[in-house]
């Protein structure tokens, strides 16, 4: 029999109120803000002396265009934890409309393990993205006000770094003319729009511990230089103030629910492809402190959001994983082994174990941090018994479990497995190594980032970046850690580079600074800041009845 559809198991599903998630969380009266029936918003601090839970960061392999279900096995393993006993709340970040309108779908999971509501999720959630887009947006009109009004600041019009945003994908503002009119409409100058999940102010948003600490980084937001060539802050500005107020209750962490009534904190959405991929640090702790086990997530592969999480977020957070959960699927595998992405679901062992080389150097740069590892192989009907087996016996080389999960089918029921494997692995000693240590330069980070995680030979500077680099170093910008802006298809910046490639080198085209958010973006290949939509985009299938009834939505 045909599942239903991921929106017709959602629709279908009878939700418990949120003031009941809540308190199977552990959260008082007073800790939650009801927004509507099902969502909310939690009051932080917490109240009271709160455990310090087991941490589980679920990561994947290269993806597949249409991704590997890592938020998926994410939701299931949270339900499955809870089967078997165990406490477990979920952190994970925000959809952004790019990919639900997109390609790509939504981000509440799919099957019967998804969060739920999942089309208020997918929709405006919270209205956490709009508060960002609007707070980036005001910022970059105060920018060209204060030009416009004397420029008191003496702001270089052509050296203007901060740029407006939108949460959708739209190529035709990637670059942009404005100011045009005359003088009543300001100076006429270069410009592009980025997507909402690249803006400084989403980093900063997801690495705050607190109000005081977003201000603290709104204010050192670097949006221009000046005719000098030195750098201009929002400090500098003095608009510090009016942007945190816009993002006053974007800061407070959002509760919902699973269809299993796990509680789930979503919260930020960063993109792991082009900022650091990561839900909200205060998600996270939150998290930790509700649960016996916080089971959150990084975007894309371990090349990404992994090493990300374990590089820009760990040293925030103040806690290190105790376990890792690497998904893979049997598909992902057979397309890094040459396998054409059209006959994915015709079996091929050949295919297979050519492309477990790339699960192999995953589980490897993850052990590198000396955290246990769990490979969570996501099923999909179209696998065969001899496919899994042949992911399970390669795995053992590295003494990694590797367990068979099918949350997508059977929910919580079908990641028991899983979950008991995961804390066998939470309970083992971990000695976390960080890749890099904070006094090293940029291009020395970069370099081990490419050299351990990707496996290749080093980084390649365009002249444009030594150029940024030299300047930045006088400003004594060059120990900040780095954000890798990189494909997610491919260890290496060429997208079509698959499996695991030797011998390559990362070439950097450029260097944006994010001191608001603390570290530094390299910007690698033809990596976009803005994307596209596909010929077919998701929109084209959404429909909503008179009755408001939604469908479409994946």
């Amino acid at each position: 029999m045909t599942q239903p559809k991921d929106i017709e198991i959602a629709q279908q599903t009878e939700l418990r109120k949120i003031s009941e998630i809540a308190e199977t969380a552990g959260l008082t009266e007073d800790e939650i803000e009801p927004y509507g029936r099902y969502k909310g918003k939690i009051d932080l601090p917490l109240t009271g002396k709160r455990q310090s839970g087991k941490l589980v960061l679920v990561t994947s392999i290269n993806p597949t265009p249409a991704g590997e279900g890592k938020t998926t096995v994410t939701i299931g393993l949270g339900d499955g934890l809870r089967k078997i006993g165990k406490r477990a709340v979920l952190a994970l970040r925000e959809p952004s409309l790019g990919p639900v309108m997109g390609m790509k779908g939504g981000a509440t999971g799919g099957g019967y393990a998804q969060v739920a509501p999942m089309e208020d999720i997918n929709l405006h959630f919270n209205g956490d993205f709009h508060a960002l887009t609007t707070a980036n947006n005001t910022l970059a009109a105060l920018i060209d006000n204060h030009i416009q009004q004397g420029n008191e600041l003496h702001i270089d019009p052509r050296r203007i770094s901060f740029h407006r945003v939108l949460d959708i994908n739209d190529r035709a503002l990637r670059n942009t003319v404005i100011g045009m009119g005359g003088p009543t409409s300001g100076t006429p100058r270069q410009d592009h729009f980025d997507i909402t999940v690249a803006s400084e102010l989403m980093a900063i948003l997801c690495l705050a511990t607190d109000l005081h600490d977003l201000k603290a980084g709104i204010n050192r937001i670097v949006v221009a230089e000046n005719y000098d060539r030195q750098p201009v802050t929002v400090a500098d500005l003095q608009v510090g103030g009016a942007i945190a107020l816009l993002l006053k209750e974007a800061i407070k962490p959002n509760l919902v629910q699973t269809l299993e009534g796990t509680p789930a904190i979503i919260h930020g959405g960063p993109f792991a492809n082009i900022a650091h991929g990561c839900n909200s640090v205060l998600a996270t702790r939150t998290a930790l402190q509700l649960g016996e086990y916080a089971v959150t997530e990084a975007g894309f592969g371990a090349d990404l959001g992994a090493e990300k999480f374990l590089d820009i977020k760990v040293p925030v957070l103040g806690k290190t994983p105790d376990a890792v959960v690497l998904v893979a699927t049997v598909r992902a595998l057979k397309l890094h082994g040459g396998q054409a992405l059209a006959d994915l679901t015709t079996p091929d062992l050949d295919a297979l174990q050519k492309g477990l080389a790339n699960l192999g150097k995953h589980i490897e740069s993850m052990q590198r941090y000396q955290v246990p590892v769990v490979v969570a192989i996501n099923a999909f009907t179209s696998d065969t018994p001899e496919e899994i087996k042949l992911i399970q016996n390669y795995c053992q080389q590295f003494n990694v479990e590797a367990v068979e999960a099918d949350e997508w089918a059977h929910g919580g029921d079908g990641t028991t497995e899983l979950a008991h494997a995961v804390v066998r692995a939470a309970q083992q000693p971990t000695d976390f190594k960080p890749l890099y240590e904070a006094d090293d330069d940029i291009v020395t980070k970069a370099t081990k980032i490419v050299t351990t995680i990707y496996g290749g030979r080093g980084v390649v500077l365009e002249p444009h970046a030594k150029a940024q680099l030299r300047r930045y170093a006088k400003r004594g910008w060059d120990k900040l850690p780095v954000c890798m802006a990189k494909t997610q298809y491919s260890l290496t910046d060429r997208p079509k580079q698959l499996g695991a490639p030797k011998d390559f080198d990362i070439h950097i085209r450029a260097f944006e600074p994010r001191l608001g958010a603390g570290f530094m973006v390299a910007l690698t290949g033809s990596i976009l800041t803005m994307p596209g939509l596909p010929k077919h985009p998701a929109a084209l299938d959404m429909a909503i009845t008179d009755d408001g009834k939604i469908s479409g939505i994946f």
